[in-house]
């Protein structure tokens, strides 16, 4: 479990952008029982989300469409979600970061770590971009 005083900036790097904070398995499983589209973010204190995931979530959601719900579990800090929202994300390994795309409450576009790690912002913002383009 990483100090609050750690993750506390990593977590309003989401929440400051709209983000929901989820922390409990029961909040996975309202937030993805909602209609329309969901992204959830697993947020980390690794170096690619900081330099790539959660600057390309935040440039992903300069677009004409954008989900209805967007929410972040953590991982190392918020156990019982991170489960939970990994759960739903079967048949993809954990990874953390890594961004989901839910639709009706089912999984429509994934991206791993490795789709994450190595690669610019802008270029996992328009990955997103294009599954919000085809799902929302």
């Amino acid at each position: 479990m990483y100090p609050a005083e750690l993750v506390k900036p990593m977590r309003e790097d989401l929440t400051s952008i709209g983000f929901n904070e989820l922390y409990t398995e029961q909040d996975v499983t309202n937030a993805l029982a909602k209609e329309g589209t969901t992204l959830v973010v697993v947020n980390s204190v690794c170096g690619c989300a900081a330099a790539n995931a959660r600057p390309g979530a935040r440039m992903s959601l300069q677009n004409a469409k954008s989900p209805d719900h967007l929410v972040t579990v953590f991982a190392g800090v918020d156990r019982e979600a991170v489960d939970a929202a990994r759960a739903q994300m079967v048949p993809f390994p954990p990874s953390s970061p890594c961004m989901a795309l839910f639709k009706d409450g089912e999984l429509v576009h994934m991206l791993e770590r490795h789709h994450i790690e190595g690669r610019p912002a802008d270029m996992i913002a328009e990955n997103l971009k294009g599954a919000f383009n085809e799902f929302c």
